[in-house]
């Protein structure tokens, strides 16, 4: 498959930034904060939204609730064991899907379980018989999919879609996936179980977009992510990584309003006291943020020579920065922009002096910084103009 292959092709996006992304070591998300990311996130265009797990109770289902009657036009899905209780609390929510939730590889049957390959399909099939009749969308997780036995996890698909489930969430649990082994084992799960898939990717090794990506090449449907890249450990795939890297690697139909992540990505950093790294790929400031001299010439004759889309479209600008590696035509145009034209020898001169104040400071200069270095050698050097 290549990726022109996915023109026309439907992506669904499920965020669970309010389930596994408020899993994250020592984030909490506040009642109103919740309610106010899921909104967000439908004014995004997120198809599904994992918004908590009720059978945790108190504010947990209440906020739940208070999701669920906003009328959003996102589905609403509660994560839960594969118990029927659990399923109980998400129905008394009002939610209308439900991810079902068990491990299915052997450590995790031995260890975590303590039970058995059998008891895990029975188990599973009754809760997901249970929830698809009482009418709601079924997502049956496979816990730990990437290290499960890829007969028993064929198995396990086609006993959850006997059931009626509606998709499968294939879990990189452990983040241990790389992306041809990715693509190679959806694929050969593909053509063993016609069943929808939804890539769920954590982000141990720094590869969960890519994974996320790779199980899209070879078929699954659906791209589980939160916003920023949250979730327990690394983290999970981000959101805005995946939409963009839909739009312009896999030229995938983009139903989402992309210009809202920056915005949102902003608030959930906030929110969750996880701030954006300044190098954050698709939403970080120094995106579209060029100093040094070749670059900054580049992006200004064209910023396609240095930029892989318009900042435009995530709700970011672009950024010359004036410091050490900056070069004479940055200078000028830098000047250009205060409506100011200097010559040549001006611009060498205060090239000099830029690096000199640069690296003394160890960062580039303010604007107000470089006009009164040009003041100051313009005294000293009559002709500068």
């Amino acid at each position: 498959m290549t990726a022109t292959e996915y023109e026309g092709k439907k992506v669904y996006i499920v965020d669970t930034t309010l389930r596994d992304g408020e899993q994250t070591a020592g984030v909490v998300f506040a009642n109103r904060e919740k309610i106010a990311i899921a909104k967000m996130l439908c004014e995004l265009g997120v198809d599904q939204i994992e918004a908590g797990v009720p059978v945790m109770g108190g504010d947990e289902k209440e906020t739940l609730k208070a999701i669920v009657n906003l009328g959003l036009d996102s589905s609403i899905m509660a994560w839960n064991r594969a118990v029927i209780d659990d399923i109980k609390q998400s129905i008394d929510c009002g939610v209308d899907a439900v991810a079902v939730s068990i491990c299915v590889s052997d450590i995790h049957i031995e260890y975590k379980l303590k039970s058995t390959r059998e008891k895990v399909l029975d188990q599973i099939a009754r809760a997901v018989d249970f929830a698809k009749k009482n009418n709601l969308y079924v997502s049956a997780n496979a816990e730990d999919a990437s290290r499960a036995d890829e007969e028993f996890l064929a198995l396990y698909a086609k006993t959850v879609k006997e059931a009626g489930a509606d998709r499968l969430r294939y879990c990189d649990t452990v983040g241990i996936l790389y992306p041809y082994t990715t693509y190679e084992k959806v694929k050969r799960l593909i053509e063993k179980v016609d069943i929808d898939i939804e890539m769920h990717m954590h982000n141990d090794f720094g590869l969960a977009t890519a994974n996320t990506l790779a199980g899209l090449r070879a078929g699954a449907t659906h791209a589980g992510v939160t916003v920023n890249g949250l979730g327990e450990r690394a983290g999970n795939a981000a959101l805005e990584e995946v939409g963009m890297s839909l739009k312009h690697l896999l030229g995938c139909p983009m139903s989402l309003n992309t210009k809202g992540f920056l915005e949102l990505s902003h608030y959930v950093a906030d929110a969750s006291g996880r701030p954006l790294p300044l190098s954050k790929p698709i939403v970080g400031k120094n995106m579209f943020a060029h100093e040094s001299g070749i670059h900054a010439d580049g992006a200004i004759k064209n910023p396609r020579t240095y930029e892989a889309f318009d900042p435009e479209e995530v709700g970011l600008i672009r950024q010359i920065y004036v410091g050490k590696h900056s070069g004479k035509a940055t200078i000028k145009n830098k000047f250009h922009e205060f409506n100011m034209e200097i010559s040549d020898e001006a611009s060498v001169l205060l090239l000099e002096e830029v690096r000199k104040h640069a690296i003394e400071l160890k960062r580039p200069l303010f604007d107000k910084e470089l006009v009164q270095l040009y003041q100051d050698i313009c005294k000293k050097n009559l002709n500068c103009k």
